[in-house]
């Protein structure tokens, strides 16, 4: 990278944080969470507001280059496995011998029944509807609609988890738990989709049996394995290396194979990242706690806001708008992923109250990941442009409304939880 582009790129970031500090803090005098003020920032930081006003600043700013962009692109995805790793520490996954059948259900039934409303919606509506992009591969598309409307996006939620002070307890471990029930279906359901819409020639008949059973092998050693050497890798880490500053760098270390493996297995390198954090999470040590806590205070003070202000700048949201194809989208993604995360609960002997409902909206939030999804398929060729806005609009939407919603509903035991470690650094 050359002086000048560096110079551009630390500009971009220097903006980005900026806005995401104010528009953060102006949500929290609010009394919400701060992610919401971090995302509506990035909308108006991006092509929908600014690049309209100041088409050439904006450009100018963050359209300078290519190579630019890309080193951004990874630089905030790099610190979202960071985040994502802090998230993993506050679930103690020895709570999932109480949790783990509610999880199970409310995963599962929380993504399957989704998957099916959006099979349905598609093949119930005229062909025509969804424009000629998606006739060569009709039912892929199907596919691909149904998991953006199962999709539930870990970042947003942890962070919204964050950010109410809920993520280590029952219901915070309960919902993130959850979406990686979420995570192994619908990662697993978009390889099929892609090598089907651009096959590379590696497929076969036994390359997706040996995929899902890598990708389950991964779940196993993390949550296992992996959680048995967390404690004696921690040990060896405090007797032979530096303290903390060499265990952070193997902490470092750690996040960045897991995300790698995980990535590699075609679910996505965010898991990973949060698999390897609730693997080494759990635990009291008040060593262990001074040195995630160097991490944590880092992230959720620079890597986590500049991603949260990415996810609204991602598209525009005027050009090839169609509200009923966005109305049609959201009203089918609210009752199909409440509903079945509700009935799921109700399947797992939970009663249908205030939990319940905090629990239907959390999952409910897709942000960052329905972006993605949607980006990756409008690259493949799956969708094309005014589906592709009608998707991250309804991304965007269920979490905006997820963070208050929750608020709402659990406010009274907002009152009764003590602050975590994380909401104390971010509130």
């Amino acid at each position: 990278m050359t002086s000048q582009a560096f110079v551009v790129f630390a500009l971009q970031i220097a903006v980005m944080l900026a806005c995401a500090l104010f528009f953060g803090q102006l949500m929290r005098r609010f009394k919400q969470p701060a992610v919401l003020g971090e995302m509506i920032g990035g909308i108006l930081l991006g092509p929908t507001v600014f690049g309209m006003l100041a088409p050439n600043l904006y450009h100018g700013l963050f359209q300078a280059t290519d190579g630019i962009n890309v080193v951004r692109e990874a630089s905030i995805k790099l610190g979202m496995l960071f985040f994502l790793f802090v998230a993993g520490l506050e679930v103690n996954l020895s709570d999932l011998r109480r949790l783990g059948r509610k999880a199970v259900f409310i995963g599962l039934v929380g993504t399957l029944l989704p998957i099916a409303a959006g099979v349905g919606l598609v093949y119930l509506m005229p062909r025509d509807f969804w424009g000629p992009t998606v006739g060569a591969h009709f039912f892929s598309f199907a596919l691909f609609v149904g998991m953006n409307l199962a999709n539930s996006a870990n970042p947003v939620i942890a962070r919204i988890l964050m950010d109410l002070g809920l993520l280590k307890g029952e219901i915070g471990t309960l919902i993130m738990t959850a979406t990686v029930v979420d995570d192994l279906v619908n990662w697993t359901l978009f390889a099929i989709i892609l090598s089907d819409i651009a096959p590379s020639g590696s497929s076969t008949g036994t390359a997706l049996p040996v995929t899902i059973l890598l990708v389950v092998a991964f779940f196993i050693f993390m949550l296992s394995i992996g959680r048995w050497l967390g404690p004696r890798a921690l040990h060896w880490a405090r007797v032979n290396l530096s303290w903390p500053s060499g265990f952070i760098a193997l902490t470092a270390l750690v996040i960045l194979v897991a995300g790698g493996i995980s990535e590699g297995l075609g679910i996505h390198a965010f898991l990973g990242a949060f698999l390897a954090g609730a693997a080494l999470g759990g635990n009291d040590e008040e060593e262990k706690n001074e040195a995630h806590d160097a991490i944590t205070y880092f992230v959720l003070s620079f890597f986590a806001p500049i991603y949260f202000v990415s996810m609204g700048m991602t598209t525009n949201f005027i050009t090839h708008f169609d509200w009923v194809l966005v109305g049609l989208i959201l009203a089918v993604a609210f009752v199909s992923k409440i509903g079945s995360v509700l009935l799921g609960a109700r399947m797992a002997g939970m009663p249908i109250n205030k939990e319940a409902w905090a629990i239907g909206f959390g999952l409910n939030a897709r942000g960052a990941t329905g972006i993605i999804l949607a980006g990756v398929g409008l690259a493949n060729k799956v969708i094309d442009e005014r589906i592709f806005v009608a998707i991250v609009v309804m991304a965007l939407i269920t979490s905006l409304i997820s963070g208050p919603a929750m608020n709402f509903l659990l406010r009274h035991r907002r009152l009764a939880v003590p602050t975590t470690r994380q909401a104390s650094v971010i509130d």
